[in-house]
């Protein structure tokens, strides 16, 4: 059910903890790259959606002040860009209804110290105050020659020198004097496969991927040929990006009207479509072309939580209009693990709280593939695919009731590496089948639909969203829209790979 929030009085967590403090249980042990797959062995029966957010910004998002002399290093101003504690953060994403979340602090000069000496033992304390919420440690990455990036560290008791050792080498903004060399997609590279050399390596997705785009398919800092450099140098590392990026309370005031003049996402030159990052929305675009390679390259939502609308910020709480709902046990291996392998799907507003896409052959025999996983199918066979929504009932924390009006299926061949780089591109990337209410059988808040695929001799993909709205494809989003009014989902996709 949904359910609405009131009026939240933000009280400041007090500050807890040494540097030195237990680092708690649910310690793993992943395997390193000579193992092959990256992973857990947990029972696939057992695992459930689990909605977090990898994307939230604590106090120890400082800002700079610069020294008298100019020569030293500048000033940290403890709260100076976000706001709260991460006590505070993990106990408001538990109130809206997260299971995990990841404290991404991004930084500055020798940021890397106050993350370890500062930030860290904060982390511990949220633990132990929010002990039924999973939180990861990890960063907003200041990417060598891109923008931002979320960075994941595996659960385990080496997790804050890990960190520690990422940021300080790689953080393009973490050397004092500032190093120019540091800002380069070379450089990105080497990080990557430092990460993907860590016996437990981290996880890493790039964050707002079109923010600094100067128009449709006019990309700024970061760009498809970079990501399809991160994702070679290390596949089980960087995994995919940010779908719908986080600021999406921008054009909403503090009493909840709607800010004509501001945009949603902090996407000032190449507005959002419906929510979500240009990259991700485009019907046959940027993540079409990456998948219509054969690319495991998957996408995630998140609040990027700085400071909350109703405290003069951009910013819904984690949880409160976002969600990356991720299939897996509740437990940090596995949660990571369905990042990894893309066990995800993602929903803005509440719209939906579970979504099953599955295919398997036409006659019912034979294994079946879910979310993020593949099927082998005989070449020439029809393959059904059934998509299982749950439209919750009641209010979502915005106060709306929003019901889904249509469901869409995707579908593409793959055909291999894209001979150039840039491409941003799949021409065979189309809609399937657009369901309405008169096409699903609806049993209470569950609604259903079929469709089966003939004759297929090529390796394919599915992929499926849906809308609250009454536009095809989503268009981009005007200033001052209110978020509330435009809400969608996207699920990560199904391949199929006849033989």
């Amino acid at each position: 059910m949904r359910i609405i929030l009131g009026s939240v009085a933000v009280i400041a967590v007090a500050f807890a903890g040494g540097a030195g403090a237990h680092e708690g249980h649910h310690a793993i042990h992943l395997p390193g790259p000579a193992a092959g797959k990256v992973g857990t062995e947990a029972d696939p029966v057992k695992r459930r959606w689990l909605a977090g957010d990898h994307h939230v910004h604590s106090r120890y998002s400082v800002s700079w002040t610069p020294s008298a002399d100019g020569k030293s290093p500048p000033v940290a101003v403890l709260a100076g860009d976000a706001r709260y504690p991460i006590p505070t953060n993990a106990a408001m994403a538990a109130r809206h209804g997260l299971s995990w979340m990841v404290a991404t602090d991004h930084g500055g000069p020798n940021h890397s110290k106050i993350a370890r000496d500062q930030a860290y033992p904060e982390l511990l304390d949220a633990r132990r105050k929010t002990p039924g919420l999973i939180q990861f440690y990890g960063m907003e990455l200041d990417t060598p020659g891109a923008d931002h990036s979320s960075l994941i560290v595996p659960h385990s008791p080496g997790e804050r020198q890990v960190l520690f050792d990422i940021e300080s080498q790689f953080s393009k903004r973490d050397a004092w004097p500032l190093d120019p060399a540091r800002d380069s997609e070379a450089r990105m590279v080497e990080a990557l496969k430092h990460m993907r050399d860590i016996a437990a390596p981290p996880v890493v997705i790039a964050n707002h991927p079109s923010r600094s785009a100067k128009g449709l398919g006019i990309y700024g800092l970061t760009s498809p040929a970079e990501l399809r450099d991160w994702n070679d140098a290390a596949p089980q590392v960087a995994i995919g990006m940010e779908g719908s990026p986080g600021h999406q309370a921008g054009t909403l005031k503090a009493d909840g009207s709607t800010d004509p003049e501001d945009v949603r996402g902090a996407y000032k030159n190449a507005a959002t479509m419906g929510g979500f990052d240009q990259m991700t929305a485009r019907l046959g675009g940027f993540w079409d072309s990456m998948l219509g390679e054969g690319r495991r390259w998957w996408i995630t939502s998140t609040s990027d939580s700085h400071r909350h609308y109703t405290d003069g910020g951009n910013d819904f709480w984690p949880g409160e209009y976002a969600k990356t709902y991720v299939r897996a046990v509740k437990d940090y291996g596995d949660i990571l693990d369905g990042l990894r392998e893309g066990r995800v799907f993602v929903t803005t507003g509440d719209l939906i709280s579970e979504l099953e896409v599955t295919a398997q052959a036409a006659d019912g025999h034979g294994p079946r593939a879910d979310i993020g996983g593949r099927l082998k199918a005989a070449r020439g066979s029809d393959v059904t695919i059934v998509i299982r929504v749950r439209d919750p009932a009641g209010v979502n924390f915005g106060g709306r009731r929003p019901e889904v009006a249509r469901v869409d299926l995707i579908r593409s061949e793959i055909g291999g590496p894209a001979a150039d780089r840039t491409s941003d591109r799949n021409a065979r990337a189309r809609i399937e089948k657009r369901f309405y209410p008169i096409d699903w059988v609806r049993e209470g808040d569950r609604l259903s639909m079929t469709v089966t695929l003939r004759n297929v001799t090529e390796r394919t993909y599915v992929r499926v969203r849906g809308t609250s709205g009454l536009e095809l494809e989503p268009t981009p989003d005007p200033v001052g829209e209110d978020p509330w009014s435009d809400l969608w989902f996207y699920a990560n996709p199904v391949f199929i790979d006849p033989s």
